[in-house]
């Protein structure tokens, strides 16, 4: 593993354990060139897959840019990192198994939507905003306005 400070190529692990949750093996490493000490998460892969975009550009799944998304609709409130990493790790494991090596990425984005819902009604309006691109005051009006409606029932 590449030290993050200096490049040097080699690290040695000084400890291993699993995460909260059991979907990664965290490992802190200790580079041999400066000595520096750094961690590095070990997750099971099952599939390589790639996000088909709303303009046809292809990309490749990156797990930290969704864990970015779906914490930045969370700031603030009271959800917890392990709360987040469980539900980025139930969508990756979802898409792995789906079967499809290309994956849209409005299926992504419902899939978030679904698992936010649950979890908490303003990072779910927060997440919607971006992923539905509203553009006025009202288009929020609408949406909470809807959701407040789906909680009564």
């Amino acid at each position: 593993m590449r030290c993050p400070f200096c490049g040097h190529e080699d690290s040695q692990v000084k400890d291993s354990r699993p995460t909260e949750d059991g979907a990664a093996i965290r490992r802190r490493r200790q580079c041999e060139g400066c000595g520096a000490r750094f961690t590095t998460f070990e997750r099971i892969q099952l599939r390589d897959l790639t996000v088909l975009k709303s303009d046809d550009r292809r990309e490749p799944f990156e797990r930290d840019k969704l864990v970015r998304s779906v914490s930045i609709a969370c700031r603030k409130r009271p959800i917890t990192g392990a709360q987040v990493e469980k539900l980025v790790s139930g969508i990756q494991r979802q898409l792995e198994t789906l079967g499809e090596s290309e994956i849209p990425s409005d299926q992504i984005g419902a899939m978030v939507m679904d698992g936010l819902k649950g979890l908490d009604p303003v990072a779910y309006i927060r997440f919607a905003s971006v992923y539905k691109d509203f553009r006025e005051a009202k288009d929020f009006e609408e949406f909470a306005g809807n959701v407040s409606e789906a909680g009564k029932g």
